[in-house]
């Protein structure tokens, strides 16, 4: 053992053991031609120097052991050597333990190697400690392998939390069809995630600022955030960090710097700055938004400390910004359109005219979702000869052309109508002119011709000895939901009759179908499109059945009005998915005028 070598070696004048004399023992021996690098200090010598070394220690780390012996193995580190390591090393051997770690040393000639080092004390017979044992091993290969892999990994991670920020910014701006809330959201989660505060502007068509939202990540300076958005804007477009997001090179590089407080302290006023102290001025990334080769507005990232931004950072920030433009953008624009098809569509549905004897209602809801316009559309037509035209439609689609082609539809049903047209004959005219012109590529539409009975001339009609006859009803139906007839007492008709082909297929059924149903006082007339019915998880024929129900349960002496109020607040949720049109019919019960005498003193 080593002990029992060390305790017979000889020693030179000053007390520094000789390798020679080791080489008696079979032990000694071993740890001369091994490989690993071996060393002997003495703990009771000034400073712990070698004693000893193997031959091992002298190719691994270039010294001569004549070079070493008398000197701590300090002489090993260097300007990059973990001093937190080294000292972790000297607490354990004060404490008389073995201690294994692995640090940067460097050779004789300057190269650097990682090594793994082990020290550990020996005792002789009686407990005292004599001697430090080292072994040393180059495990550069090791660490260097374990640090790619490490970077590696820690370069999948940050992609990977890269792609999940991307994926985040992408949904949350899409899943907002409101710009301002849009902004909100992308400024929010920017700033969460890559900077202390920030702000997100939006600028016009003509370069003047639009919209801003300030962010902070702190709750705490949630107040000042909202100050420094209401405030004066004019500092926005003044900033540094704006100026440079908006340069005109498309190849523009974001990259943090250091704020300059005195020029800032000469541009802001006082109390202003005093905010943006608060808030944090410590770097800046200036993040440009560009969406089809314009520019649309800035993101703009500010630390609280100089060195806040880390390269990650910086890449990240770079494709929110270009992810964030594009969806942007792509808001802006579906508004642009929307608020079009909207007018459009607006403009294309007739106002609920009077019509003496009835009491009319009937609303319009675009859907919450997809393009928030479509091609449902409702007419009430006074007609020429007396009758009254009624007509619910849908043509298929959620977008500008839907609200054009329901447009055009409307007006060539409207002229067949006018012309006193029988109900299926009316369809019919529709179908034909669709299919032959190409106006639209799927429609369905119920046509209803609502005949009044006629007063005598003289007026002489006894209310008293006879009710008024009910109103003569006839419809025909293209491909359309059944529409609903609810009489008093709450008995709901189904008006499923008269069904052809939706307009724009060709007609395999009987040609111009044509149902008739009467109309009693007190009746009411629903006429609706599938989306007020219609659901993922609830088929049109379940739909209807709701439908009936929820009719039978109004009350008699209901309006129109409320009618139509509470079917949609029953079937239309938050979660409204196609467009929704409603058209009440009521026929008013007629109450007989009481008689009068003459009048008596």
């Amino acid at each position: 053992m080593l002990r029992a070598a060390l305790a017979g070696a000889a020693t030179d004048p000053h007390g520094v053991v000789r390798a020679p004399v080791l080489g008696g023992d079979l032990h000694a021996r071993a740890v001369i031609a091994s490989d690993l690098s071996f060393t002997i200090s003495d703990p009771h010598s000034p400073d712990d120097p070698i004693i000893w070394a193997n031959p091992a220690f002298e190719r691994l780390t270039g010294y001569a052991a004549a070079d070493l012996l008398g000197r701590n193995c300090r002489v090993l580190q260097g300007p990059r050597t973990d001093r937190t390591v080294v000292a972790r090393i000297h607490q354990a051997l004060a404490q008389g333990l073995t201690v294994a770690d692995t640090l940067l040393n460097y050779r004789k000639d300057g190269t650097p190697f990682w090594n793994q080092v082990v020290i550990s004390p020996v005792y002789d017979a009686d407990g005292r400690l004599t001697h430090h044992v080292g072994i040393q091993a180059d495990v550069t290969a090791r660490v260097e392998s374990e640090r790619a892999r490490d970077a590696a990994l820690g370069e999948a991670q940050a992609s990977r939390a890269r792609m999940h920020l991307l994926a985040q910014v992408s949904e949350e701006i899409a899943r907002r069809l409101d710009y301002d809330d849009a902004l909100v959201a992308l400024a929010e989660i920017a700033v969460s995630r890559l900077a202390t505060w920030g702000f997100i502007v939006v600028t016009n068509e003509r370069g003047r600022l639009e919209r801003l939202h300030v962010a902070a990540r702190h709750p705490v300076r949630a107040q000042d955030a909202h100050d420094l958005e209401r405030g004066d804007p004019s500092w926005v477009m003044r900033s540094a960090v704006f100026e440079l997001a908006r340069t005109d090179d498309s190849r523009f590089d974001a990259r943090p710097f250091s704020i300059d407080l005195e020029a800032l302290a000469q541009q802001v006023p006082g109390h202003r700055l005093e905010v943006l102290r608060r808030l944090g001025l410590g770097a800046a990334l200036a993040v440009p938004l560009r969406a089809r080769d314009h520019f649309i507005g800035a993101l703009c990232l500010l630390h609280d400390t100089v060195d806040g931004f880390t390269a990650e950072d910086v890449v990240t920030a770079g494709h929110v910004g270009q992810r964030a433009a594009i969806a942007l953008d792509n808001v802006r624009l579906y508004l642009r359109e929307r608020s079009a098809a909207l007018t459009l569509q607006h403009s294309l549905l007739p106002d609920v005219p009077t019509v003496p004897g009835l009491d009319v209602a009937a609303s319009y809801l675009p859907a919450l979702h997809r393009a928030e316009v479509g091609g449902d559309w409702f007419d009430v037509m006074p007609l020429p000869d007396g009758a009254i035209g009624l007509a619910v439609g849908d043509v298929v689609g959620h977008d500008l052309a839907a609200a054009a082609s329901m447009g055009q539809l409307r007006s060539v049903l409207r002229s067949h109508a006018w012309s006193g047209a029988r109900a299926g004959r009316v369809i019919a005219h529709l179908d034909e002119l669709v299919r032959g012109l190409g106006m639209a590529d799927l429609a369905t539409c119920v046509y209803l011709r609502l005949e009044r009975p006629e007063e005598p001339a003289d007026g002489s009609a006894d209310v008293e000895a006879a009710p008024r006859p009910p109103d003569r009803l006839t419809y025909s139906r293209a491909g359309h939901p059944p529409p609903l007839i609810r009489l008093r007492g709450g008995e709901v008709l189904s008006l499923d009759q008269a069904l052809t082909t939706p307009v724009g297929v060709v007609n395999l059924h009987t040609p111009d179908p044509q149902a008739e149903v009467e109309l009693p006082q007190g009746a009411m007339l629903v006429v609706y499109t599938d989306g007020l019915i219609e659901r993922r998880d609830r088929s049109l024929r379940d739909g209807i059945a709701e439908l009936v129900r929820a009719l039978s349960a109004v009350s008699d002496d209901a309006c129109a009005a409320d009618v139509r109020d509470q079917l949609v607040g029953r079937f239309v949720g938050s979660e409204q998915e196609d467009d929704v049109c409603v058209l009440v019919v009521r026929r008013p019960v007629v109450r007989p005028a009481r008689p009068t005498g003459p009048a008596t003193s």
